[in-house]
């Protein structure tokens, strides 16, 4: 991995090529206006922007766009006892208190969190989760509570027959949700006390039971940088760069990204960038710098804050130089 690094920075900067930023809406138009409304505490504008997203075309990420502004928990409860047959509010509410959760626990290892943060963690994950399952029974083929149901189930522990049952929910209502996969993803990652094995398992007949041109094939490359990412050095180089690895994500690429049926439909980019990051790794230059510029500049958060969690835009550029792209 220095190896690369060090390439990335001799190669030096590319002229003509996109200035690289972190596009914090991941192409889509849509999350800027919602976010701009919740930092405004404007709520009329923010049930405009997703009621016109129906679930049918996942507005998971509007969700988040909104939960993720802090200050929301303040006016969104109103909103909630105003409207308490209305599920929309309770569903912006969860996805908050979701976010707020984290705030409150920070990113620090668990034995660097205080017995304080962990209850107010606890405490706000629960409030989601009471909220979720109330817009779950009001609104029956909603697939965002149990999306969402699935990121609170992480953060509390639930058995794993528990999380799979909320998964399962999801995809019931939507078979190709990136959002739902990604989160089941997670669950059965060893770090998250499941197996590497489970977990390639689990990305692969994902990817590859969706049709062709589907953005699951991002599931494989999110496997093997889960696997990467869980070695040591020079382990971590070795395994990533495995013939058998390159292949891998030779094959879910074709799959998905270079398949002909494939459309750059929401969650693209960072479909994109996961496969530009993996292919770097792997030493897949040609593969690579294709993602690269197709991206045009545009960072997204996941994965690049596996190398630099406080500029995923610094570490996307140096990858970039090492592919030329």
């Amino acid at each position: 991995m220095a190896l690369i690094r060090d390439l990335g920075n001799t190669l030096g900067r590319w002229t003509g090529r996109p200035v690289a930023r972190v596009d914090k809406d991941s192409g889509d138009p849509d999350a800027r206006r919602v976010r701009e409304a919740a930092e405004a505490g404007d709520w009329a504008t923010v049930r405009d922007v997703l009621d016109a997203r129906p679930e049918s075309e996942d507005r998971t990420g509007l969700l988040w766009a909104v939960g993720d502004v802090s200050g929301t928990e303040r006016w969104i409860t109103d909103v909630v006892a105003a409207e308490p047959q209305a599920p929309l509010p309770r569903l912006v509410a969860a996805v908050r208190h979701i976010s707020w959760a984290w705030e409150a626990r920070t990113g620090a290892r668990a034995s660097h969190v205080s017995r304080e943060q962990f209850q107010l963690f606890h405490d706000r994950l629960a409030t989601a989760e009471t909220w979720l399952y109330e817009v779950a029974e009001c609104e029956p083929s909603w697939t965002s509570p149990w999306y969402a149901l699935q990121v609170t189930g992480r953060g509390l522990q639930v058995e794993g027959d528990v999380a799979r049952r909320r998964f399962e929910a999801a995809v019931r209502r939507d078979p190709r949700h990136l959002g739902a996969h990604q989160q089941q993803l997670q669950q059965v990652c060893e770090k998250w006390g499941g197996s590497h094995e489970e977990m390639h398992a689990f990305a692969r007949s994902s990817a590859f039971a969706a049709p062709g041109g589907a953005l699951l094939g991002q599931l494989v490359a999110v496997a093997h940088l889960e696997h990467w990412l869980a070695l040591d050095s020079g382990p971590d180089s070795r395994y990533i760069g495995r013939p058998e690895v390159v292949a891998s994500l030779g094959e879910a690429a074709d799959h998905s990204i270079r398949h002909p049926e494939f459309v750059q439909g929401r969650g693209w980019l960072q479909v994109y960038n996961t496969f530009a990051m993996a292919f770097s790794l792997a030493g897949d230059v040609t593969s690579a710098r294709e993602c690269f510029r197709a991206t045009e500049g545009r960072v997204t958060e996941f994965p690049w804050n596996y190398l630099n969690g406080s500029d995923p835009a610094k570490a996307y550029k140096e990858y970039r130089a090492y592919a030329g792209g």
